[in-house]
């Protein structure tokens, strides 16, 4: 998110600019789009907070500091916009008027540069996962419709919205009027091969930087993803592997871990099967459809959904419609998964305990273990 707000913003266009010489962007006619845009990017990865009043101070704050990126603006603002622009900087806003921050933003940035903005949203699940953890869900979904709601929707000011999550809160209704909205996934062909290093890449990469390990022992490591039809390899870990040179797990959770405990910690023989297969080595074959909710996520089903879309596992094949091969796709994903879920969910030593008996066939230990 962060190349595409340095690609398009109008603020400091000319240095950004330095960014994409003489990469192929830079060769092609898209390099005319470049600095033309009031951008706006806000992370919503910060909003992890265990009440509701929490997550209001947390809003409050990240919206003051966006709105501290545009202070140029506060000598162009009009009487009436003026007391607002500084309630949001200051974070002295009613709380009732935080859901229409971003709108705002967009209105005065189009009056100032005459030209339409572009929203960047990473991570915009974050709050919501946090908030069905704690048990604040309602009061969170009811503020986000309208936060990213009056942003996104009929909004005359708005070039293009580009916002990225792990989940889909549909049945809340939060895209459910966007003109336009088009949803592309790992399971998508389009763009597969932007978000994630090729091995061409890695194996260039590796070259300039001198790194002695060989090309199979990184891909066993941080390879194995498998994006559309395009195989790539995790950008963070390679970028860590490259800089401290050792192989090693550099994995980070997600919001979505949460989730995934609270079904492995409920979870049935079926399930406990299903990851025995995974930690083989071996494929399973699951449903994934793309569509789950919030609100359905902990039924069965949907773990495998949560678990692809987290980047726990990865597509192997796709076997009929809907229908997907599942694996995990590498060392660093089995030896964190191992300790982040199966230790801390079923304890290590009752995880084994289940899995040998599975194994022998002893089926009264087995459930006697579940």
């Amino acid at each position: 998110m962060s190349t595409i707000k340095h690609f398009f913003d109008i603020k400091n266009n000319e240095e950004n600019r330095k960014l994409f010489n003489n990469l192929d962007i830079e060769k092609s006619v898209y390099i005319k789009e470049q600095g033309q845009y009031p951008v706006i990017f806000i992370s919503m990865k910060g909003i992890k907070d265990t009440t509701w009043e929490e997550a209001k101070s947390s809003l409050k704050i990240l919206i003051s500091k966006l709105y501290s990126e545009f202070k140029y603006l506060l000598d162009d603002l009009d009487e009436f916009d003026l007391p607002r622009f500084k309630k949001y900087l200051l974070a002295d806003i009613d709380f009732a008027n935080l859901k229409n921050a971003l709108e705002f933003l967009t209105r005065v940035l189009y009056e100032k540069h005459k030209k339409e903005v572009i929203l960047l949203i990473d991570e915009y699940d974050s709050p919501l996962i946090s908030a069905y953890e704690h048990n604040y869900y309602d009061e969170a979904i009811n503020f986000f419709k309208v936060f990213y709601g009056e942003a996104l929707k009929t909004n005359d000011y708005l070039k293009i919205g580009i916002i990225t999550g792990i989940i889909r809160v549909i049945k809340a209704g939060i895209f459910s009027d966007l003109n336009n909205l088009r949803v592309y996934s790992i399971l998508d062909k389009q763009y597969s091969d932007f978000f994630g290093f090729t091995e061409k890449e890695v194996e260039r990469m590796l070259i300039d930087f001198n790194i002695e390990y060989n090309l199979p022992e990184v891909k066993s490591w941080y390879d194995g993803y498998r994006f559309g039809d395009t195989e790539v390899y995790n950008p963070w870990s390679i970028l860590n592997f490259v800089q401290n040179r050792e192989l090693e797990g550099y994995w980070i959770g997600t919001s979505g871990n949460f989730l995934i405990k609270e079904v492995l910690k409920d979870s049935n023989s079926e399930i406990n099967a299903s990851l025995e297969k995974l930690f083989n080595g071996e494929k399973i074959e699951e449903v994934i459809t793309g569509n789950s909710d919030l609100s359905s996520l902990l039924s069965y089903h949907e773990i495998w959904e949560l678990l692809l879309f987290s980047g726990y596992l990865t597509v192997n094949k796709k076997i009929d419609e809907d229908v997907y091969s599942l694996r995990l796709p590498n060392k660093e994903i089995k030896k964190f998964f191992k300790n982040e879920f199966i230790d801390i969910s079923f304890g290590a030593s009752e995880f084994r305990k289940t899995m040998e008996a599975l194994r022998n066939n002893k089926i009264e230990e087995f459930e006697k273990n579940l």
